[in-house]
């Protein structure tokens, strides 16, 4: 059986990284790891974290091509390695936490990909995970809030979307969205 290439995107705070530890468990899912241009901080491992590379380096793998999606932030270069997805998918699905942008790029590279917007219950709530989470200045939370509009409208571009109230069945439902789409593919 083939497998998937699953993209999870959704608002900060959504719970997304949450869902994707709580697949991981399962087993059967590789998870991607992103390239950066940043620096490593401390605990972090090369290959595991990130792969960690100098600008000169991913700028050389925009240029050919070596990326499924990239993107700048805080002038750090941040990206989908395509050679390292292509390798996880010989043996597992392979899961891309991402933003939208991204998904959507990964998308337009590869149309048969997986997109699944996960969502909150409703606006309030998703304060109060950021809110909770204590990492974050009330500026911060505004700035991710703000953000959000953005990101929900782009749910109808996606293939699936899924409400977050609950960690369990949020899992539960994307798990059978995995499922019902491995039975299609050939």
């Amino acid at each position: 059986m083939k497998n998937l290439l699953i993209v999870i995107s959704g608002p900060s705070g959504v719970g997304k990284g949450t869902i994707v530890k709580e697949l991981l468990k399962k087993g059967g899912y590789a998870l991607s790891v992103s390239c950066t241009t940043r620096g490593r901080r401390e605990g972090e491992e090369d290959g595991v974290s990130y792969f960690f590379v100098s600008r000169e380096e991913f700028e050389a793998k925009i240029a050919e091509g070596g990326f499924l999606e990239y993107s700048e932030h805080f002038g750090n270069y941040y990206g989908t390695p395509r050679s390292f997805v292509e390798k996880q998918l010989q043996t597992h699905d392979v899961i891309l936490e991402i933003d939208v942008d991204g998904a959507l790029d990964v998308k337009r590279a590869r149309p048969e990909a997986l997109l699944i917007m996960v969502l909150p219950p409703d606006r309030e709530e998703l304060k109060a995970r950021l809110v909770r989470r204590g990492t974050e200045s009330e500026e911060k939370i505004a700035s991710r809030l703000a953000r959000t509009d953005y990101e929900l409208s782009k749910t109808e571009l996606y293939d699936y979307s899924v409400v977050n109230g609950v960690l369990g069945d949020a899992v539960a439902e994307i798990e059978s969205i995995i499922k019902a789409n491995k039975k299609t593919i050939k």
